[in-house]
């Protein structure tokens, strides 16, 4: 005769339950959850796995919106100053998923639907293969397009000064 069988009284019924729960709570949700540990990943480590993935790709000119972009080309006057990899991303974070927003200045005559599908397509990749989070989605916001003459124009604008 099984254990099923044999009626139960309330705190039998809690211990079980009990055991139940615990089991569960235990059981690896992923490869950063583990029953020897937890590991966690700050959304700033994330940032930068992405920033580094976007700048890889053709046709990126530069990352972040025009402030950013102002911000970043005065402290790279700045002796020994790092540069900000994650400028131009914002991460959403999870314990097991992350979402990512980028945004972007492309090349002129580049297509951005492939430089676009390219971006997400190598943030995947690299997010998951390093931090071993799952990428729900990643959202790329064009906010401008470098001409050629974008070039000349501020090779002029220094010579002046």
């Amino acid at each position: 005769m099984s254990n099923n069988a044999i009626p139960q009284t309330g705190q039998q019924r809690e211990r079980i339950e009990r055991n139940e729960k615990t089991e569960e709570d235990t059981t690896p949700r992923g490869p950063l959850q583990t029953s020897h540990g937890v590991t966690t990943i700050d959304e700033n480590v994330v940032a930068k796995i992405a920033g580094m993935a976007a700048r890889e790709v053709p046709g990126v000119y530069d990352m972040g919106n025009a402030v950013r972009r102002a911000f970043s080309a005065v402290t790279d006057r700045i002796p020994n100053a790092q540069t900000n990899v994650a400028g131009g991303i914002s991460v959403q974070k999870g314990e097991t998923q992350a979402a990512i927003e980028v945004t972007v200045v492309v090349e002129y005559g580049v297509s951005i639907v492939e430089v676009s599908d390219a971006i997400r397509r190598n943030i995947i990749e690299q997010i998951e293969g390093t931090t071993g989070l799952e990428v729900v989605e990643v959202n790329i916001n064009v906010t401008d397009v470098h001409l050629p003459d974008d070039d000349s124009d501020a090779a002029d604008a220094a010579d002046l000064k």
